[in-house]
């Protein structure tokens, strides 16, 4: 898709389609208002007889409006004008991609980046789009023999920005907007592979991969035998049970000076989680592929990072594994050591991110990092206590967890904060070590986090649950790409506050 940005009246334009947006109660705006004048009322003529109402997603499609020079005019419902927000903008650029594609309108000028929202600019409002756009249009078929293909498909839009001054911000709008686009895409792919080909090896490869193809990123890969040597008895647990050797991946991009405390990411990595032997019910286990949703997040962020050049350093960190029943694998009751010399009693195998992320995070502090947050696809009593909408979000430094809450508000991908008090510590306590691995059935998003607490005392931490974000079950089943465009937008504040 190719993206761009232009000044211009929509009925100068000569183009095969032009986008403009229609409020509920028939209200129109801006672009719409000058269109119907200039073609003599027509656009509010079909309105006033019912045509578009302007309901949030509506649709309407103009042939040959009189006086303009676009072949159509496709006018998009916005629901509310009080309502309009960071969902709404999305849901209908999101609609405009996804209708004009399926209706041979190759090229299309659209006035959407117009639409008034609240504290957002037309920078902010042109990356967006662009995110909205290529989210439309992502398809994963890459393993399919017939693969379908639309005739005409969309394949360039026009962004409508108010005046020729705005252009330049607008324009780098476009880059961030489809770099944050390529990283979501990178981890979608990633994740939705089945975990007969996407193994912790295959991680590793895509890693390198992308070392190779950014010179500022330097991935390095520990092997089994390594990770023995750092004594990650924890995470080695996990990958007891797999015929697929565990990977420890790192990337490390260098823009920043090289004095710059790095920002490190860690990513929970399962290419495949069955449970162990603690086995998971038969149903809906193919969608255990995405237990390395928090891996793939990761990696996307680091491309983004290299693609953008951005000036600061960070660090990706990815353990990736396997968690399979197998005569090797660890028993309920086994009791591990991990990196940092803490002792855990593995009540239930199934509760595995969480062990081969505190090794991750143990070793994390090497770096002595700004911060460092993990994402993973930990618990499913996150998606009991927030459902599908927002991250849930815990840590040990308020500033950090402000700072995610707002980057989630900005992007439109969205946390939310649960407490993490000492209250909640002593469903970890065990009978005949340091620490258990579970804290029952009450909390069971909050005491995952707990116990990621214990190997995160000497830096700032944060930790996002994303098991109910990262993918999407039935029909529309599928990773999101989340929460790349959270933690790319983190990262772009960071840069913005420190002025770098």
């Amino acid at each position: 898709m190719e993206f761009s940005v232009k000044s211009g009246s929509p009925e100068k334009q000569r183009i095969s389609c032009v986008a403009v947006g229609v409020f509920e109660s028939r209200k129109l705006s801006h672009s719409a208002q000058i269109l119907d004048e200039a073609s003599d009322g027509y656009i509010a003529n079909l309105i006033r007889r019912g045509e578009c109402e302007g309901k949030l997603g509506q649709t309407l499609l103009l042939h040959n409006v009189p006086n303009t020079l676009c072949d159509r005019v496709l006018l998009i419902g916005c629901g509310r004008e009080k309502n309009f927000d960071t969902g709404s903008f999305q849901k209908t650029n999101n609609m405009v991609a996804k209708f004009l594609d399926e209706r041979g309108a190759t090229e299309v000028f659209s006035c959407l980046t117009e639409l008034p929202i609240k504290s957002r600019d037309i920078a902010w409002k042109v990356s967006q789009a662009v995110q909205a756009t290529e989210d439309a249009l992502y398809s994963f078929d890459q393993l399919k023999t017939v693969k379908e293909s639309t005739r005409r498909p969309l394949r360039k839009i026009i962004f409508s920005v108010p005046s020729r001054r705005e252009l330049p911000d607008s324009e780098q709008a476009v880059r961030n907007g489809m770099a944050i686009a390529s990283g979501m895409t990178l981890a979608k792919d990633l994740a939705n592979l089945p975990g007969n080909i996407c193994t912790p090896s295959y991680l590793a490869e895509q890693a390198k991969a992308l070392g190779k193809t950014y010179r500022d990123l330097k991935v390095e890969i520990l092997e089994e035998s390594d990770m023995e040597e750092l004594k990650m008895g924890s995470f080695l647990s996990v990958s007891r049970g797999s015929r697929q050797p565990a990977k420890l991946i790192t990337m490390e991009y260098a823009g920043g000076d090289k004095n710059q405390k790095p920002i490190v990411f860690v990513g929970k990595g399962v290419t495949f989680d069955s449970g162990g032997i603690s086995l998971k019910p038969g149903a809906a286990m193919d969608e255990m592929k995405y237990d390395m949703c928090g891996a793939a997040s990761v990696i996307g962020v680091m491309s983004t990072c290299a693609e953008l050049q951005l000036p600061i350093n960070v660090v990706g960190i990815v353990p990736a594994t396997e968690n399979l029943p197998d005569g090797l694998a660890t028993k309920p009751g086994d009791i591990v050591t991990s990196m940092s010399g803490t002792t855990i009693e593995i009540l239930n195998t199934d509760a595995e991110g969480r062990l081969i992320l505190c090794d991750a995070l143990t070793y994390a502090g090497k770096y002595d990092p700004h911060v460092v947050i993990d994402i993973a696809t930990l618990t499913g009593a996150c998606i009991i206590a927030l459902g599908n909408h927002p991250s849930g979000l815990m840590g040990n430094h308020n500033p950090l967890i402000n700072d995610l809450l707002n980057a989630g508000k900005i992007s439109g991908d969205r946390c939310w904060e649960l407490p993490l008090w000492d209250d909640y510590q002593q469903q970890l306590d065990s009978n005949f070590a340091d620490i258990a691995n579970i804290g029952g059935k009450e909390a069971g998003t909050i005491t995952a986090a707990c116990f990621l607490s214990r190997f995160t005392k000497k830096y700032h931490w944060s930790h996002l649950d994303i098991a109910g974000t990262a993918w999407r079950s039935g029909k529309q089943k599928g990773a999101t790409g989340r929460p790349v465009p959270l933690l790319t937008q983190y990262l772009l504040n960071y840069i913005a506050e420190q002025k770098l």
